[in-house]
């Protein structure tokens, strides 16, 4: 019998909040200081790229499984960026590489975050059968 080796969901939690918090610091750094859009006014685009970064910090602070699990689909707007930037501007091809990579990286340690602690805690999507 073969025994699975997992991340313990401590460990988990603080990969994708390691990865999370140094999105949230790079997107600005990155988008403001270091290589600034011509087309998109400052403001603008640390609203773009900072605010939704913002949504889940508490329930990710916390250990929220399900903020967890959600969060997911605010990273997908930064793993399209980093994938288009990496394809239309070869002279970023270090800031959004360290993007993809802090997506890539909390989306799958938030993933399993989400399903195992959700499991030592008793939550389920699936639907209990009725007994008769």
């Amino acid at each position: 019998m073969q025994s699975t080796q997992r991340f313990s969901t401590p460990t988990l939690k603080k990969i994708a909040l390691s990865s999370y918090f140094s999105l949230l610091i790079l997107m600005p750094i990155w988008l403001v200081f270091l290589n600034p859009s011509q087309g998109l006014s400052p403001v603008l685009s640390l609203s773009l790229f900072t605010l939704p970064l913002l949504f889940p910090l508490k329930g990710l602070v916390t250990g929220n499984p399900y903020t967890y699990a959600w969060s997911n689909f605010i990273l997908m707007i930064f793993f399209l960026h980093s994938l288009t930037t990496l394809w239309v501007s070869p002279e970023d091809i270090i800031w959004a590489s360290l993007e993809l990579f802090f997506t890539s990286t909390m989306f799958l340690a938030s993933t399993y975050y989400a399903k195992y602690r959700g499991q030592e805690l008793g939550l389920s999507i699936r639907k209990t059968k009725d007994k008769k």
